[in-house]
């Protein structure tokens, strides 16, 4: 990957240059996004998109994000780097002041940046060919404004370490209530007797565009049931099958909790249907 841009411009990786002063290296002071393109196709772009101004706006980032410029910008980015399997990752900070303060300056310029990297192929809807993760759990010690998807990431840095440490692949998180919340980088949902289930949307999770592209799939082309409902963690160590999604995973099938297998401790049945569905409508948002 050697073409990224910034702010307006177009250029090498190493040519690029951003103050140290910048509001997102020294607060993480920005919101990013990551958009998967396969073949020069984004999935999920316009959801992108909406999430990352609905960020901006709740971090009072006065930027007003053009979706069709952006569009351009995703579009060039996939042109310009090599590989048909993409990962476009776009950041808007708030700036370079002249000092470190706390509080937010109002006459500086937002900082935009975006670059390509390879991610694998897009996932397929066949059992032999799905990744089997196995993922740890923990308390979810993170602030309390998941819902934003802020380069303010260290919390979520943390419990991913926890679980890597170990020799898992993701960590399942669950807040004081023992109330699953998501995963330090997915959304999670759960499979019982044939009902399709994860967490209502609030502070806690981040509002995934996998997650919101899979619960609009299996209610508009399958009669699989779904619920957006509290789940509790005895629920999803009892459940017949958990999923992770995000971006890069689309729907992850989980074999094993802690060492304890999912069900039949293999890829399940309402899995295949679903990631079925993904593989038919990925390029439809």
């Amino acid at each position: 990957m050697s073409t990224v841009y910034l702010n307006g411009d177009y250029m090498p990786m190493e040519e690029a240059r951003i103050s140290p002063m910048d509001r997102g290296f020294l607060f993480g002071d920005g919101i990013y996004e990551v958009i998967p393109s396969y073949g020069g196709r984004s999935v999920g772009l316009g959801p992108h998109l909406a999430r990352m101004q609905e960020g901006l706006d709740a971090i009072e980032l006065r930027f007003a994000l053009d979706r069709d410029y952006w569009s351009r910008v995703v579009a060039t980015l996939a042109e310009r780097n090599e590989g048909d399997n993409l990962g476009i990752y776009i950041q808007i900070s708030r700036g370079a002041d002249t000092r470190r303060h706390h509080a937010m300056p109002e006459t500086i310029e937002a900082t935009r940046y975006a670059f390509a990297f390879e991610i694998p192929p897009p996932p397929v809807a066949d059992r032999d060919k799905a990744p089997r993760y196995q993922v740890s759990a923990t308390r979810d010690l993170r602030w309390q404004r998941c819902n934003i998807k802020s380069t303010s990431l260290l919390g979520n840095v943390l419990h991913y370490q926890h679980g890597h440490s170990r020799g898992y692949q993701e960590t399942l998180l669950f807040n004081a209530n023992d109330e699953l919340t998501e995963a330090a980088a997915c959304n999670v949902f759960i499979v019982t007797d044939g009902v399709v289930a994860t967490p209502p949307l609030d502070h806690q999770k981040l509002p995934g565009i996998t997650r919101y592209m899979l619960l609009d799939m299996l209610r508009r082309y399958s009669d699989i049931p779904v619920e957006e409902r509290v789940i509790q963690r005895h629920e999803v160590e009892s459940a017949d099958e958990v999923w992770i999604t995000s971006s890069s995973k689309e729907v992850a099938p989980v074999v094993s909790i802690e060492g304890q297998a999912v069900g039949t401790g293999d890829v399940g049945d309402v899995w295949l249907k679903a990631q079925t569905l993904f593989c038919e409508h990925r390029y439809d948002y």
